[in-house]
């Protein structure tokens, strides 16, 4: 039932950068300067990722891959369960030879197909369960190609577990965000917050994360 009525939530969502972002729409070029620093700082490491192929999960109508992720790497693969978001991010995206394929799935159900240097994922883990997440990151963990990472940018509530009934999605504390982690065998390499948005809203923290497992 949660995977049901959020999906039915996003199928009533605009398939535009306002929609998508909850009516924050202006918010956006302040959120891809911030993730492009910190990917940069990442791609800054001593032993960083390649650029060869990425993931971006929870995709919607492909905001973050057309500004962030396109520029970057030689290949971009999508994941969206909303047919009219997929449709949509084609045509934002347009005639892109990095465009790879568009997955139309939740990420609960979302097996990698491919191996890749990093998995984006975005304003989107809230919409799964603790028990789903920790298994979604042990299978992006698992198509990590070597020095992969995968990015966390999330929504991060003061001290507890928060639940929003509209859009069927939780807001979860640092804390219990560094313990499903763990969980999944990923070690944080780096943290940041996002600055310049409006004090009104949640914190919004960037987490990368490579494998504690040895490849």
């Amino acid at each position: 039932m949660f995977y049901q009525k959020a999906a039915k939530y996003w199928e009533n969502v605009p398939s535009t950068v306002d929609g998508v972002l909850g009516g924050f729409g202006y918010i956006t070029d302040i959120d891809i300067e911030g993730s492009k620093e910190f990917l940069n700082e990442i791609l800054s490491e001593n032993k960083p990722p390649a650029r060869n192929r990425a993931l971006d999960c929870g995709a919607g109508i492909g905001r973050v891959s057309k500004n962030l992720l396109l520029p970057y790497f030689d290949k971009v693969d999508l994941v969206e369960q909303d047919e009219k978001f997929i449709s949509t991010a084609k045509q934002l995206i347009g005639d892109n030879c990095k465009l790879g394929t568009l997955y139309q799935t939740g990420l609960h159900l979302f097996k990698p197909q491919e191996r890749y240097d990093v998995i984006w994922c975005q304003w989107v883990l809230g919409h799964l369960h603790d028990y789903d997440l920790i298994n979604f990151l042990e299978r992006c963990r698992d198509a990590l190609n070597k020095n992969g990472i995968i990015v966390v940018k999330e929504n991060v509530s003061s001290n507890e577990l928060e639940y929003d009934d509209v859009d069927s999605s939780v807001t979860r504390p640092s804390n219990l965000m560094l313990k499903i982690f763990d969980e999944a065998n990923l070690k944080v390499i780096k943290t940041k917050i996002q600055t310049g948005f409006p004090d009104d809203i949640y914190p919004v923290y960037m987490y990368a994360l490579n494998s504690k497992l040895e490849k």
